[in-house]
């Protein structure tokens, strides 16, 4: 199940209909910049094969003459999957071409061993797609850490301990679905520039809080991977706080002091309370504890450094703000903010910020997007066979 013609052209002109839905031939030349010859020969083995389909004329718009012919992505043409491990869990989602969720599941995870999460990951595929399910095309795995794409490793992730292991393999031989992998945060940023609050904007980034502080860039239309495939990593950018050890090993990272686990450790000594959770903390601050309180501000003052260096490095048209640490957002959004005004250079100081609330489910489904990037631009995600 490929698509009948992987050229550059017709690779743009099917993301372009994915990413904005019915389009007229003419609109499709507009947003891509290919001439209507080209859009026309890169649509017509798509038609031909089932991939898009027209659905009928838009009066209003001539071209050359006619009312214009919408065509848009049939999204029952393939299905795919996506599963998102945390370090206590799974979630899986079964969606259409268009990333739409069909079916969301759920799983508990009792081991963090390689071979025990593997086997969940199997066992949640099944349940996920039923007997006379659909035919899947892929499956995207995504997780935290140092993730290689191309080729399926997970050279380092921290929450799971894993190091070298070789994921993508181990997945798709359980699963017997091609799979690929990527960085949890690259595969939200893929999802919400496919159909979030990315979608129509041509630079963007995405700031995860919760657990770890993660990164996705998105310039240009492409998620940004870099070089070694750890671009974004603000998490561990140094901002100053010299008195708090980072899970990397380094002394000052932004994730040293506004990480769930770092918020938590920090109010445990202003509170004397060794056993004080997150949600304790969170009630703490916002009953007014002074001390609980400085250590959200301290957390937001951290954040803001991070996005402003980031919206002066690239200059993105708008940050989003998203990850389970959101819910307790509004203790250090006055802070974020305020760094952030004031760290940002010039006309960067402009960048929207806004805050997403997403679930996992919803991550899952950025690997689902990852998966369907194996459908659509193959050369981007083609791995090494192991």
């Amino acid at each position: 199940m490929e698509l009948p013609n992987q050229a550059p052209a017709a690779s743009l002109v099917f993301q372009t209909m994915l990413a904005h839905g019915p389009l007229s031939r003419a609109e499709i030349g507009r947003r891509t910049g290919l001439s209507s010859g080209a859009v026309t020969k890169a649509t017509s083995p798509l038609l031909d094969d089932g991939w898009i389909a027209e659905l009928g004329r838009r009066g209003g718009e001539p071209v050359a003459g006619r009312p214009a012919t919408l065509v848009a992505v049939r999204p029952e043409r393939a299905s795919f999957l996506g599963v998102k491990i945390t370090e206590d869990e799974l979630f899986g989602v079964l969606t259409d071409l268009t990333a739409r969720p069909l079916t969301t599941r759920r799983a508990a995870l009792d081991s963090r061993d390689v071979g025990s999460v593997v086997s969940a990951i199997a066992r949640l595929v099944k349940r996920l797609v039923p007997a006379q399910g659909p035919e899947i095309h892929s499956l995207g795995v995504t997780l935290s850490g140092d993730v290689d794409r191309c080729t399926g490793a997970v050279h380092h992730s921290p929450f799971l301990n894993w190091h070298g292991v070789e994921l993508a393999h181990l997945v798709e031989r359980a699963t017997g679905v091609r799979t690929v992998i990527e960085n949890d945060v690259r595969a939200l940023t893929a999802a919400e520039q496919w159909f979030g609050a990315g979608a129509g904007i041509s630079s963007f980034v995405l700031v995860t809080i919760g657990a770890g502080i993660g990164c996705g860039i998105s310039l240009d239309g492409r998620v940004v991977s870099g070089a070694h495939g750890v671009s974004g990593e603000i998490g561990h950018l140094p901002v100053g706080a010299v008195d708090r050890i980072c899970t990397c090993g380094n002394a000052g990272c932004v994730e040293a002091v506004a990480s769930t686990q770092a918020i938590v450790e920090q109010a445990r000594q202003v509170t004397g309370d060794t056993a004080l959770t997150m949600e304790d903390a969170v009630q703490f601050g916002h009953d007014g504890h002074e001390g609980v309180r400085a250590v959200f501000a301290r957390a937001g003052h951290a954040i803001g450094l991070a996005i402003a260096s980031v919206a002066n490095l690239v200059g993105p048209e708008r940050i989003i703000i998203s990850g389970e640490g959101v819910a307790s957002y509004d203790l250090f959004e006055e802070q974020t903010r305020q760094t952030f005004v004031r760290q940002a250079f010039g006309a960067a100081a402009d960048c929207e910020l806004i805050v997403r609330p997403l679930p996992f489910e919803e991550w899952a489904r950025g690997g689902a997007a990852v998966a369907a990037q194996t459908l659509v631009a193959p050369d981007r995600t083609r791995r090494a066979t192991t």
